[in-house]
């Protein structure tokens, strides 16, 4: 499919501001104007319950609900940003939304950031927020037995992650996970590595920053080298995962590592369902406001939530 018109017109938005890209930004600037982008956010909906906790580990987290009545299960979320960028309130609205939609419970993860924080630093916040919440569901007044992981583009990647530590050792049980357009490896030789590495919004050039700043030092391209729970697609095996959605955007370098990973999914008996998002650009569904199909997809991703908690 061509390009939504949208997203033409985001592009050329984007094109007219000439702003330098990520990586050419002092990181606080980068993170402020990330977190700052609240036009392209949009407001999400009010809620009945939306509290800010900490763990005994000073870990932030942010819950979402949209009745304060119900003692629902939990959708664990982790936000995108490339590792390096994002926060819980950057992803603010996409999570009042979700809990709007799913009438589940949302809790947000403020995990540490690269370049400061590298690998497993992320990975271990939202591992250990995931324990948190279920050891701690009666006085959160949450179903800590019926648990979904979340999140979109690095967040997603964390998600699955999560999910696979937890279907190895067995301390945590995840009943599914949703993946929006999720960074799932260190490879970027792929073909949408090729055809969208410049001018499709997120660019091969910035994905290698990010991966740098995650992994601080490692030599671009030695995808063997990186452990599964950095790039999950290095696992060996997926046959323990629980279901799986994705959510793809067809204008986007990471959509073949997420083709990928299904195919891996169902080969090793998973259920997974892939939506692609025709014509759209990585980022969508978090920059809600110029793109209708964010909606869309935000409704989809909270149906998936829903089903995976009954079954």
């Amino acid at each position: 499919m061509p390009l939504h018109s949208q997203s033409v017109q985001f592009l050329a938005a984007a094109a007219a501001k000439n702003s330098p890209g990520w990586n050419e930004l002092p990181l606080d600037d980068a993170r402020s104007i990330f977190d700052g982008m609240t036009d392209a956010f949009g407001v999400g909906p009010e809620l009945d319950r939306v509290e800010d906790l900490v763990t005994p580990d000073s870990l932030p987290l942010r819950l979402y609900q949209k009745s304060a009545e119900a003692v629902c299960p939990v959708v664990m979320f982790f936000h995108g940003g490339g590792f390096v960028l994002g926060s819980i309130e950057s992803h603010d609205t996409l999570c009042r939304r979700l809990a709007f939609e799913s009438g589940l419970t949302i809790v947000s993860v403020d995990y540490r950031l690269a370049p400061e924080h590298v690998f497993p630093a992320a990975f271990d916040d939202c591992y250990r927020a995931t324990e948190f919440v279920v050891g701690n569901a009666v006085e959160l007044q949450v179903d800590g037995s019926r648990i979904v992981v979340a999140g979109d583009s690095a967040g997603g990647g964390l998600a699955a992650a999560v999910s696979l530590k937890a279907s190895e050792i067995g301390q945590l049980s995840i009943c599914g996970q949703v993946l929006i357009y999720p960074v799932l490896d260190h490879n970027f030789k792929t073909r949408s590595y090729s055809e969208f590495s410049t001018d499709f919004g997120l660019t091969r050039g910035t994905m290698m920053w990010f991966w740098n700043c995650y992994l601080h030092g490692k030599q671009q391209g030695q995808v063997a080298n990186v452990e599964p729970y950095a790039a999950v697609l290095q696992s060996d095996s997926f046959e323990s995962l629980p279901q799986t959605y994705i959510q793809l955007a067809e204008y986007d370098v990471l959509y073949d590592e997420g083709k990928e990973f299904a195919r891996r999914l169902e080969d090793d008996g998973v259920p997974v369902t892939v939506q692609q998002f025709d014509g759209m650009l990585h980022g969508f569904v978090h920059f809600s406001e110029p793109f209708d199909d964010s909606k869309r997809a935000i409704r989809e991703a909270a149906m998936a939530c829903l089903q995976f908690t009954k079954t």
